[in-house]
């Protein structure tokens, strides 16, 4: 058995952290639309893009985040299992974490678990937060595995529930105080801050400390690498997971893309690291 396999999620991720000197994260959502052309003639395209993915951005992330809608929604579930599987048994001290933002009553919420961390083995799986403990609780109860909580998340309409306020404060600081001090009993959460919003990313590292943030809108979506490093960081430069997932998976449609995507990372993980 390997060390990785021993962790518990967060010390995999202080180890990811410090092994590839980086904070960037890789999102796979393989849209059909865009998957280079000759992929599609082979079988199993989608897990064959991901997997050239992970082979050339490896050294250069310290998490992957497999988003299971875009695996879902094209009856592609096994070619995600084999993503899982492929990049847990060849990338070991990589961090999974699968994106699917499960929130539901506390008899379905266990058997969402059961999908994330015994079906796919993932090592972390994001949790909408905004049905209460309850709803989150079955995921909390894995000790070893991350729960990452939807808090300030990146989309415009963001703002409609999220920044509405309750006793002087935005929902979402409430949110993160309840996350900080009361659900992460086995110092196994983390919260989605976007990177769109560097001011309350540096509200919520007061009020969470070092807990990590998983940051999603760098490249596509337009945050501002500098302002979130530097708003979001903790007091030794680590304590984020920046997602980049179409900058880095669209960079090239030719036979190209898998070079491409590496040259992306490569320049986004450098540009992160200029303002640690």
């Amino acid at each position: 058995m390997t060390i990785e396999k021993t962790m518990t999620f967060i010390e995999k991720l202080q180890h990811a952290w410090e092994r590839s000197d980086s904070l960037l994260c890789v999102g796979l959502d393989p849209n059909w639309s865009k998957i280079p052309a000759h992929l599609k003639e082979q079988p199993e395209p989608i897990f064959n893009f991901c997997k050239q993915i992970i082979d050339a951005t490896h050294d250069l992330v310290c998490a992957y985040k497999p988003q299971i809608a875009y695996f879902s929604g094209l009856e592609a579930e096994g070619q995600l299992q084999k993503v899982m599987d492929y990049t847990r048994e060849t990338y070991p001290h990589i961090p999974i974490i699968l994106d699917s933002k499960r929130g539901d009553i506390g008899s379905t919420a266990a058997m969402y678990a059961k999908e994330a961390f015994t079906r796919y083995q993932a090592d972390a799986v994001t949790v909408n937060p905004y049905m209460g403990q309850d709803s989150a609780q079955p995921f909390l109860d894995y000790a070893d595995k991350g729960t990452v909580l939807l808090c300030r998340t990146s989309n415009a309409g963001a703002a409609d529930i999220q920044d509405l306020e309750v006793q002087g404060a935005p929902l979402y600081e409430h949110v993160a105080s309840m996350i900080a001090n009361d659900w992460n009993t086995h110092n196994n959460c983390c919260i989605v801050v976007g990177a769109t919003w560097p001011e309350q990313m540096a509200k919520l590292r007061s009020i969470t400390g070092d807990m990590p943030f998983l940051v999603p809108g760098v490249g596509a979506q337009g945050g501002d690498v500098k302002a979130l490093v530097e708003a979001g960081k903790t007091s030794d430069g680590k304590g984020l997971i920046v997602n980049s997932s179409r900058a880095v998976l669209y960079a090239s449609d030719g036979l190209d893309f898998a070079q491409a995507a590496r040259e992306v990372a490569l320049q986004t993980r450098d540009l992160i690291n200029q303002y640690r």
